[in-house]
């Protein structure tokens, strides 16, 4: 890969955007549709934040998150969530090795959190003491063992995934912890002509290789890229507006709100309604985002963020219909 130090910031966008591009394609040999999706994973990474996939079985959640690990050359690492997973199972142990003089100490064994993206695949089948070993990593980018804490390597993004229909052996993640995720993506089914497509790839002999887009160096210089971009003070007071208006205590909710709203998003979905703007308008070739850019994160930045009240579940009140109303 070609380091891009010499580059200023108007030819990185510009470069952005051709490698955007790259990207789809390559992607786009294993993974049909899912457009929305993909941009949305995408969005998240450039904007260092997570990502949670919710979609039934058999909707690619898992295919996709690989897809992207070989598209931008990341560490790779896939953590599969089950009743007995232990926190050490996340984030390494310790043991008692014995070395070559004959004295022996303890050694800390790194654990799969250990790497650039990492795939929490069925993140709810596993109960919630073991879901936060997850927390620090997500926050503060490093991990503590033993009192000792070690700082992992950048980028680092957690994706992970989760069935919204089986809830037998299921536990919901705590708020804290969703709210940690950038983003809550919906993958929904495919069209029938994206499905005869599906079935034609899957159920022959061909095998598509995905190619390198992205290096390492490239996801940070982005990353850096999209943190530069400006943001305007009606954008700002915009995508704080609309949060506002989720919280039942707040004098800009407004009535049907506070009817179906028990609890409201907090300052993070300010945070990462300007940021997904922000990495909106990078991979759109623009230098300044907009409030239409704000408007198309919304949903995956406020759906798992806004607690809804009885009174909604007794009205059927889809929470997507609830943000649709609000952005109205």
């Amino acid at each position: 890969m070609i380091k891009n130090e010499n580059l200023n910031d108007a030819e990185l966008i510009r470069q952005l955007g051709d490698k955007y591009s790259l990207l789809n394609g390559e992607i786009g040999k294993v993974i049909v549709g899912q457009n929305k999706v993909l941009r949305d994973v995408f969005i998240s990474i450039l904007s260092r934040g997570h990502c949670l996939l919710i979609g039934v079985p058999g909707l690619a959640k898992t295919l996709i998150i690989k897809t992207f690990s070989e598209a931008l050359d990341l560490r790779f690492s896939r953590i599969q969530f089950t009743p007995d997973l232990m926190p050490s199972d996340i984030v390494g142990t310790e043991i008692f090795d014995t070395e070559n003089n004959g004295g022996k100490k303890f050694k800390f064994i790194k654990g799969p959190v250990f790497a650039n993206m990492i795939l929490a695949d069925e993140i709810n089948r596993t109960p919630p003491k073991t879901q936060s070993a997850l927390l620090e990593a997500m926050q503060e980018h490093k991990v503590t063992a033993a009192g000792i804490s070690y700082t992992l390597e950048e980028p680092f993004f957690v994706l992970a995934t989760q069935n919204p229909i089986e809830q037998e052996g299921t536990y919901p993640l705590p708020e804290a912890q969703l709210d940690r995720f950038m983003f809550n993506v919906l993958l929904g089914y495919p069209s029938p002509e994206e499905e005869i497509e599906i079935v034609k790839r899957t159920t022959g002999i061909n095998q598509y290789h995905v190619k390198q887009a992205f290096s390492r160096e490239d996801i940070i210089q982005y990353q850096d890229l999209v943190r530069k971009i400006p943001v305007s003070d009606e954008v700002l007071k915009y995508a704080v507006g609309i949060v506002n208006k989720t919280r039942p205590e707040s004098e800009y909710c407004q009535a049907f709100a506070k009817d179906y709203i028990r609890w409201g998003a907090g300052p993070r979905a300010s945070q990462y309604l300007i940021l997904a703007s922000k990495a909106v308008a990078a991979i759109e070739g623009r230098y300044a985002s907009s409030m239409d850019d704000v408007k198309s994160a919304a949903y995956a930045v406020l759906r798992h963020r806004l607690i809804l009240n009885f009174n909604a579940e007794a009205d059927n009140v889809r929470i997507d219909d609830l943000i649709s109303r609000l952005l109205e």
